[in-house]
């Protein structure tokens, strides 16, 4: 028994390495012929084991798929070797307009700029460049503009596994938010 959960890992091991990108776990299992709450049984005790070992790879698992990657604290010293750019920095305005998409995607850049007040050109620009957002279609309406969402690199970015594991914004804050929005507009400038 033992020996085939060994085997089992080696096998999603090499698939994971060599795909290089998280793969659905409905193609792991059909490609392995198992049962999918069989593989992944063995892929969250994968899971354990890499976090527990002093390994510089950890599998993660990104909603209904999984990727071998490299531990957040080897990021540093593999970067020397591959000359990797730095992390990107992203600013106050590509945080709220981050923000922004994860929590009403998918949505195009005009509904950003109406809730943001401010044109977002810049800041979508950036975060398709750092690959945080992405098109994900079009909005059937007149000009079809570009409908945005967040990709896969978001969820390994801010190391959430799914959507649905973004905080929830209880209903006082909202009204918080929206009340201090109300006197920032309200507020007069002096001349």
């Amino acid at each position: 028994m033992e020996e085939s959960i060994n085997k089992l890992e080696g096998a999603i091991e090499a698939i994971l390495f060599s795909m290089g990108e998280a793969v659905p776990i409905k193609e792991l299992a059909k490609a392995l012929e198992v049962d999918e709450p069989t593989l992944e049984k063995v892929l969250n005790n994968m899971m354990d084991k890499y976090e527990a070992e002093d390994r510089g790879i950890k599998l993660v698992k990104l909603e209904d798929s999984y990727q071998l990657c490299t531990k957040n604290e080897y990021y540093d010293v593999l970067s020397k070797l591959v000359n990797m750019p730095k992390k990107h920095t992203l600013t106050d305005t590509l945080m709220e307009t981050l923000s922004i998409v994860a929590y009403k995607q998918p949505i195009t850049r005009q509904e950003i700029e109406a809730i943001r007040g401010v044109s977002c050109v810049h800041a979508i620009n950036k975060l398709v460049e750092y690959n945080l957002i992405t098109e994900v279609g079009r909005l059937d309406a007149i000009g079809r503009p570009i409908l945005f969402g967040t990709t896969e690199d978001f969820l390994r970015s801010f190391g959430v596994q799914s959507m649905d594991d973004l905080p929830v914004i209880s209903p006082d804050k909202i009204e918080d938010f929206r009340q201090q929005a109300m006197e920032e507009v309200n507020i007069k400038v002096e001349t």
